[in-house]
């Protein structure tokens, strides 16, 4: 892969692993994803096909697209009450809603 193909594939390849890191998560348990992205980028470094490279940045980006998508798919669910348990999503709400103006949520509250 020559070096304009290489920027051009390095903002998929940071997109794709920051989506990984914040929806799936960062735990020593959860690695594996991220590995398997960092080898597939590294495995295909070489190739020399300008279309093929083209394809493979589409797929990382149509990736992070679906991590993204789902993650806020699963987040208007929570706030539309559909099927699911919502005091978890209240604790948050109300927790960041104490902490914007200084305050902390009373024992009930806490996890």
């Amino acid at each position: 892969m020559g070096s304009q193909q290489a920027l051009k594939a390095f903002k998929p390849y940071c997109d794709i692993l920051k989506a990984v890191k914040k929806h799936i998560g960062k735990e020593e348990y959860k690695k594996h994803f991220s590995e398997y992205i960092t080898e597939q980028f590294r495995k295909n470094s070489q190739l020399s096909d300008p279309s093929l490279v083209d394809q493979k940045i589409k797929l990382a980006n149509d990736y992070t697209y679906l991590l993204n998508g789902v993650h806020h798919h699963k987040e208007l669910l929570f706030s539309y009450n559909i099927a699911v348990d919502r005091s978890d999503e209240m604790k948050r709400v109300l927790g960041k809603s104490a902490a914007s103006v200084g305050l902390k949520l009373p024992e009930v509250y806490q996890a």
